[in-house]
Formats: C-alpha cells, structure tokens, sequence
C-alpha cells in the first residue's frame, strides 16, 4: 500500500507498469535499454478511493486520464528504471494529494458602503463627462 494522506491508500496492486524506451540524448544506451515508464492507475474501479476525491483527482490530472478512467503517468526524465518508477508514482501521489483536499466553499458578501459611493461616485463622474459633450439645445 501506498500512502497518500493519513486516510488515503492507493492499492500497488492497481498500478500498471510498462517500460518503453525513452526518447531525447542518451547515445547508444538509450537505444538498448527501455528506461521510461507508463503508469496507469484504474481511478474509478479504485475501491480505496471516495468518489469526490476521485472526481476531483481526474479534473486535475487533465489530459492524462483515458476515456475509461484510467490516469496514465510517463516519466522519463531519470536515466534508470528505478528513478523513473518512483518519479511516476511520485506525480501519482501528487494529484491524489491535491485532490484530497475538498476546496473551500465560497461565502457570499455583500460590497461596503463606501465601494457603493465609489461606484456611484464614478457613475456620476462619467455622466457629466458625456453631458458636456452634448451640444446645447437649440444650437443646430
């Protein structure tokens, strides 16, 4: 088990792991060794996992999640398999941190007394601007 927060836990039997090469420098080791890795982790079908957290989580993982629900990771920034695996589980653990975290309800407020003379104070500024470009009656 992988922990996430204190009541959160991704199972590692949920994870899937394939290794493909990595694209990007590396001279001839790069063409004979697959280093990076592609995480998928089932979000949906996770059953350690509630349903507004997992709502939240695929919001913000963005493009990165299939159509099935799945949330596919790939790092190759690390030169090792090993790195790179843990990197992907890393940014894994990342969004299911942030998702974790239900967002603040936003409490209506009324504007001050002194922003509604503002306000109105400009409006009246504006008024008087556009009434003296008027040309006086009876002028034409």
């Amino acid at each position: 088990m992988i922990r996430v927060t204190d009541t959160l836990f991704i199972d590692e039997n949920d994870l899937t792991e394939s290794f493909v090469q990595a694209s990007g420098p590396g001279g001839q080791n790069v063409n004979k060794v697959a280093t990076a890795v592609s995480l998928r982790y089932d979000l949906y079908n996770a059953a350690s996992i509630p349903w507004d957290v997992k709502v939240r989580a695929a919001r913000i993982a963005g493009r990165k999640v299939t159509r099935d629900g799945a949330i596919v990771i790939t790092a190759q920034r690390h030169r090792t398999q090993e790195r790179n695996r843990a990197d992907a589980v890393d940014r894994l653990v990342d969004i299911l941190k942030e998702a974790a975290v239900p967002p603040k309800p936003r409490v209506a407020t009324k504007p001050t007394y002194s922003s509604k003379l503002r306000r109105l104070d400009g409006k009246a500024k504006r008024s008087s601007v556009k009434r003296n470009r008027q040309s006086p009656p009876g002028d034409d």
